[in-house]
């Protein structure tokens, strides 16, 4: 509370508007439905994946217990953003205040960030499970996988604190309508009457690096998990070796590519309305294809499914 009463010091503004999506009156009941839609589609799948490895001894081990995490950094960053936007759509008054405004972007970063360390984490995991199957459970121990998880929660709470201090400690004394659906820092940060270079540094820079190093990490996981795929002599075995990487690597490509297009480029190049439909990706739109995305592709999912459903049925 002291944080957030000393960042409101530096302010003349006592609350925010988030615009939105510049639509006529009468598609607002028709984006409210979309994003309804999408809500309970990204909660029920990214949910229901954390309860099926819960539920499912068979996917009790290191890959699928990132991929719970996975699924609940989705249904928690989806949450942050769209019950606001939600309401938004059915009332006149689009307000948010300056502390709410404040947490909105610190969860919304640290998710995001989290995530992005955890995808790399996950390309490792794979790597391992593919290169070294009889030692992955060994290898891949509690005493490995854990750290890999608290240190990526621990990394985006950092990077979320670092952003969320430096944008709420600029003065805000013009307009207070924000070109977006939700707090993000760019849209704010052309709100301020503040000099913003060393905000747009630090933006830049730690986005870059956060980007590089788990690119990094993630291609070079890759690099050994080809060479690994190429010792495998069965076809079988490949396939099925590829089956595992394939659902993570397009969902690491789609996530990095929008965090990306968002924040790693030149901020003269820099359009709100780009970058309103990039985010709506990101914070929206992926999170409900995450559980898609790791299920269809995955024979253990798919099969533990089937088995929930034969049970339910059963006891209906």
């Amino acid at each position: 509370m002291q944080t957030m009463r000393a960042m409101h010091n530096h302010s003349t503004v006592a609350e925010f508007v988030l615009m939105g999506f510049p639509v006529p009156g009468e598609l607002q009941i028709i984006l409210f439905l979309l994003f309804l839609a999408i809500y309970i589609l990204t909660l029920v799948g990214n949910l229901g994946m954390v309860l099926l490895i819960r539920m499912d001894s068979r996917l009790h081990n290191p890959m699928y217990y990132f991929l719970s995490v996975l699924s609940s950094l989705d249904a928690c960053s989806s949450s942050v953003v769209t019950p606001k936007m939600l309401l938004n759509f059915l009332v006149g008054n689009k307000s948010i205040s300056f502390s709410g405004c404040a947490t909105q972007m610190l969860f919304l970063v640290t998710f995001g960030t989290t995530e992005c360390f955890l995808l790399a984490a996950m390309a490792y995991d794979h790597y391992v499970a593919i290169s070294n199957p009889l030692l992955y459970m060994a290898v891949m121990s509690p005493r490995i996988y854990m750290p890999l998880i608290i240190g990526s929660h621990i990394g985006g709470l950092l990077h979320g604190i670092l952003h969320t201090a430096a944008t709420f400690s600029l003065s805000f004394c013009g307009s207070n309508e924000i070109r977006h659906f939700f707090c993000d820092i760019p849209p704010l940060l052309s709100l301020s009457c503040s000099d913003t270079h060393i905000n747009e540094l630090l933006l830049f820079n730690f986005v870059s690096s956060i980007e590089v190093v788990t690119i990094l990490i993630v291609l070079v996981s890759y690099g050994y998990i080809l060479a690994a795929i190429l010792r495998i002599r069965s076809a079988q075995g490949r396939h099925k070796a590829f089956s595992t990487c394939a659902s993570h690597l397009a969902g690491v490509t789609i996530y990095h590519s929008t965090i990306l297009a968002t924040y790693v480029r030149p901020s003269l190049s820099y359009s709100l309305e780009h970058g309103m439909v990039v985010s709506l990706f990101y914070s929206i739109v992926i999170p409900m294809l995450n559980p898609l995305i790791y299920s269809l592709r995955n024979k253990d999912v798919k099969e533990a499914f089937k088995k929930v459903l034969k049970t339910a049925w059963f006891w209906g």
